[in-house]
């Protein structure tokens, strides 16, 4: 699996698009501090950039360096052992395009042990957004994702291609103090 992290992380910083594994489904990525990189993934989605993308870190400690993580926060990821993501205020150290307009980011700590390696390698945040033309069903596999998203994407890795997946990240915003559950 090194070698893959390796040439995966290559591809990153060469500001290419990557069609990979996450723990949640199947995710078209790049490097989230990279507005070139972050405009292909928009253009092969058909995606409306008003419309924002996840981000996967690495770690909490990872997490602590891009955005304020409240300590309420802090307790939940440490415990939780599903995917969660959280929309937080006032991101820094990403590229103009992965923040929404209204100022605020999508994090999730990944959980997958092979995204999680890709990240301490690539040493940056990646995008995280499903593997789909905005508007289609989110493909469950990797046998369900569409010809264009295949041929679009610059580098596919070659992992998990019979794992299905079901379930969405959790998804909680955190306004001030207070966290909102969006989706459970």
């Amino acid at each position: 699996m090194s070698e893959l992290i390796k040439e995966t992380s290559q591809h990153l910083i060469a500001g290419n698009t990557i069609l990979y594994p996450t723990d949640t489904v199947w995710g078209i990525g790049c490097d989230a501090t990279n507005f070139e990189a972050i405009t292909k993934v928009y253009q092969l989605k058909k995606r409306s950039e008003s419309k924002s993308l996840i981000v996967l870190v690495s770690s909490l400690s990872m997490l602590k360096k891009y955005v304020s993580v409240p300590k309420s926060i802090c307790e939940l990821l440490k415990k939780s052992n599903q995917p969660t993501t959280i929309i937080y205020e006032n991101p820094t150290g990403f590229a103009k395009n992965a923040i929404a307009s209204d100022g605020t980011i999508a994090i999730r700590v990944v959980l997958d042990p092979f995204c999680r390696k890709l990240i301490k390698k690539f040493q940056k945040p990646i995008i995280s957004t499903s593997a789909n033309i905005s508007g289609d069903e989110t493909p469950k596999s990797f046998q369900e994702i569409s010809q264009p998203i295949l041929e679009g994407v610059d580098y596919i890795v070659n992992l998990h291609e019979n794992r299905a997946c079901t379930k969405p990240s959790t998804i909680l915003k955190v306004v001030g103090s207070k966290v909102q559950v969006l989706r459970a």
